[in-house]
């Protein structure tokens, strides 16, 4: 067993808010007559939520063959048996032999869709979900924003750091993506603007659109955060930022070099995705930016 796996699945059941939105998003959508499919379904997390529900039945598909059979090994330790029926394989090929009253799902990454989340459900939907079953979550959107940091991050190599010029780093330093627990709020220099949005079709960043972000507020630009929001039930999301204790998702990071903005200027960016297996390495991901002024300096 490679133990990054069962580490990586140890922060995500240490996520509370995490859990909690999620139990109380099944909550509002599970009865004891309904058949559940949890796509994704690793440790078994959210299997075990829909049956403390009072699901009948839970299909639980894990395509990773080790943790497929880390699932097994906890429904006979559960004595599930005869509730929870195990698939191993991918999500997009698998027919159920009966259609399901509520699909759950939990391959939100970093951004959102690097776990390519909306294309498997579409999929795997099209073939199992009853026509007018429920899907938790029932919308992700992933958030581009311009950013000041406060003293961490990125904003540490200014020319002020207790009296210390730290500016001459950012020479050094390649601004490349990477992820980024947020310590403090950052300064949102403008409002928050939409890349990916289920809820609008999106399923990806394949074939994402340049974005224009207007800043409404002078300072210096640090840096363009991405994040996720997702709804998973109405009233009930959950949201990788700002950051929050215990949170599993960290929010991408694609630093610039500092640079003093006004109000109405504007940012324009386009964020590359790399091709096959890369797409899951965050240093991978690229973001082509241009800065529009208002005035001319």
């Amino acid at each position: 067993m490679d133990q990054r796996h069962l580490l990586m699945h140890q922060a995500m059941l240490g996520d509370r808010r995490r859990v909690e939105s999620y139990d109380r998003a099944l909550a509002t959508v599970i009865d004891e007559n309904a058949v559940v499919a949890d796509v994704g379904a690793g440790t078994l997390a959210l299997t075990a939520l829909a049956l403390r529900h009072g699901a009948a039945h839970v299909y639980a598909v894990e395509a990773d063959p080790q943790i497929a059979a880390v699932a097994d090994r906890i429904i006979k330790a559960n004595g599930w048996q005869d509730r929870v029926t195990l698939i191993a394989g991918d999500a997009r090929l698998v027919r159920l032999p009966q259609q399901v009253d509520v699909t759950v799902c939990e391959l939100m990454g970093n951004l959102g869709p690097e776990e390519d989340m909306a294309r498997i459900l579409r999929v795997f939907n099209r073939r199992n979900l009853r026509p007018d079953g429920a899907v938790v979550p029932e919308r992700v959107v992933t958030w581009l924003a311009p950013v000041q940091f406060g003293t961490e991050g990125w904003g540490i190599w200014s020319p002020d750091f207790f009296g210390m010029r730290l500016d001459v780093v950012q020479e050094l330093v390649d601004p490349t993506a990477h992820l980024h627990f947020l310590t403090q709020e950052p300064t949102l220099l403008g409002e928050p603007v939409a890349l990916v949005d289920t809820g609008r079709g999106d399923t990806g960043l394949r074939n994402a659109r340049p974005l224009a972000l207007p800043l409404h507020t002078a300072g210096t630009l640090h840096a363009v955060l991405g994040y996720f929001t997702a709804t998973l039930a109405p009233g009930i999301e959950l949201s990788n930022m700002p950051s929050y204790p215990g949170c599993n998702w960290a929010v991408f990071v694609w630093p610039l070099r500092h640079t003093a903005v006004a109000a109405g200027d504007t940012v324009h960016v386009r964020p590359r995705r790399p091709d096959g297996s890369a797409a899951r390495d965050v240093t991978q991901w690229r973001l082509d930016c241009r800065l529009d002024r208002v005035s001319k300096q």
